[in-house]
């Protein structure tokens, strides 16, 4: 028999996890989500190109496992961050919904039950998990995650806004768990957005006086040691959003916390008795906040610009 029934099963629950090109490691995750102690109903794979796809990517189900698996293939063009996942969790009757990401591995067979008690407060409409540093991460990457994923818990409201800033709409699909009804109430995810349907909803959810809960000792390993021009066309998206979502971000700033975290790098660094990585630091911030800004400023681009500096071609077609 699973462990899956050893938790006390209060709210039904599914996961959907949008796959692109997984590789064999996609197996990993499964078989961690399959082990939680926690009962999950379905497991619901949005996969975009149907050949990319491979049976065995599936691991064999537990004796005793009432978990299911379903697979809807999509077209590359079809694929967008927000209405993808808005789709599967349209598959889904559960009363939570958890989203992941491919490359994300529950930490421990706790993610499910940990991130689940988060909704025993009723005013709690999302929840998402602490993000670990695999094993290959780079120092300065692992100080980042310490950074903005702690150990310890917090559940942020509209009160919140004063002392974190942006930080209050905070929320991180790459695993993280939402009320279905709350979440269909205020209409899920936006169903076009380069980037940031996760902190586009929170923030949604937050002004319309629910809560959002970051559960430090639900954790999930991911982490990318990505190279400054990587950094760079990815805050370049990210700058993007908040450009295309003036309602969500324009009486919040987020540079005040990228400052914040540059300072708190180069003090861990030193700390750390890696003092010589500091210049390296200067220079990933530096091409981050260079795309940030690029972002922002996207609708004064030549297209040409745009299509060399974005992480989402697909987005832009």
């Amino acid at each position: 028999m699973t462990s899956a029934n050893q938790a006390n099963d209060k709210y039904t629950l599914d996961v959907v996890i949008p796959t692109y090109r997984p590789g064999p490691g996609v197996r990993r995750l499964f078989g961690r989500l399959l082990a939680q102690t926690y009962p999950i109903g379905k497991i619901i794979i949005m996969n975009t190109e149907e050949q990319f796809w491979r049976a065995d990517f599936l691991p064999e189900i537990p004796a005793g496992c009432t978990t299911e698996f379903e697979i809807h293939h999509l077209a590359k063009s079809e694929f967008d961050h927000g209405r993808t996942r808005a789709e599967g969790a349209g598959y889904s009757q559960a009363d939570i919904v958890l989203f992941m990401t491919h490359d994300a591995v529950p930490a421990t067979d706790h993610l499910a039950e940990r991130l689940v008690r988060a909704f025993d407060d009723g005013n709690v409409a999302a929840a998402y998990a602490r993000q670990l540093p695999a094993d290959d991460c780079n120092p300065i990457e692992r100080i980042t995650r310490e950074f903005n994923y702690p150990a310890e818990s917090r559940v942020k409201s509209a009160k919140d806004l004063g002392e974190l800033g942006i930080k209050t709409y905070f929320c991180s699909n790459v695993c993280a768990a939402y009320r279905r009804e709350v979440f269909e109430r205020l209409g899920g995810f936006i169903r076009r957005t380069i980037f940031n349907e996760d902190m586009i909803f929170a923030a949604g959810a937050v002004k319309a006086g629910y809560s959002i809960a970051y559960v430090g000792d639900g954790a999930v390993i991911h982490s990318h040691n990505y190279t400054a021009v990587e950094y760079l066309r990815r805050n370049f998206d990210l700058g993007v959003s908040q450009a295309d979502h003036p309602e969500v971000f324009s009486g919040v700033s987020s540079e005040g916390e990228g400052v914040k975290l540059v300072k708190a790098t180069a003090a861990k660094l030193k700390e750390m008795g890696k003092a010589q990585l500091i210049p390296k630091l200067v220079w990933v911030s530096a091409f981050k906040y260079m795309g940030y800004r690029l972002g922002k400023s996207y609708k004064r681009l030549p297209e040409r610009w745009i299509r060399r500096l974005t992480m989402n071609q697909a987005y832009w077609t």
